[in-house]
């Protein structure tokens, strides 16, 4: 089963057992992935189109459909929202509206792959730094570029690029 007929089958169990948060939260993110498919599908019609030969209709639909990765990649954006309205929510004094917040980023991360622990993470650093034979911070770039596909939705790009930071001061 894919992450999107997932969250499909949720959604029906949460409106019909009354959970209005989760159903919000699951509305908010399956617009949100049909949103990035509608903007996929412009991007494929427009370069079909420029090559001379528009795709057929059935075509564009099949090939803007959003893959589980593509679908990770929404649900990390929306954790990432979260956190930040949180963050903003605690500095402001509400607390309220940081919780519902908190409430809304747990059902969110429950569709995302389990984090990576920080020795995990360490030894993917290790790793690609070793790959791309990199030996100082200018070089970050090519260290995160070979590290991210391995990490797409199990970390924190923030966590990820000051560890590699970190490795990269030291050597």
């Amino acid at each position: 089963m894919t992450i999107k007929e997932q969250l499909a089958q949720d959604l029906k169990t949460a409106m019909r057992g009354g959970d209005r948060v989760k159903v919000s939260v699951l509305r908010l993110l399956g617009s949100l992935i049909k949103n990035r498919e509608v903007a996929k599908r412009t991007e494929l019609a427009k370069a079909a189109s420029g090559k001379g030969s528009p795709l057929a209709e059935v075509e564009l639909e099949a090939l803007s459909q959003l893959g589980d990765a593509e679908v990770i990649q929404a649900v990390t954006s929306a954790c990432k929202q979260r956190r930040e309205s949180v963050d903003l929510y605690r500095k402001g004094h509400r607390d309220d509206l940081a919780s519902a917040e908190e409430a809304e980023l747990k059902i969110l991360e429950s569709y995302l792959p389990q984090a990576l622990t920080p020795e995990e993470l360490r030894a993917k650093v290790a790793e690609a730094i070793r790959a791309t034979g990199a030996t100082s911070v200018k070089e970050m770039g090519k260290v995160m570029a070979a590290l991210m596909p391995h990490v797409q939705g199990r970390a924190d790009g923030k966590i990820l690029s000051e560890m590699v930071r970190e490795a990269l001061g030291k050597g």
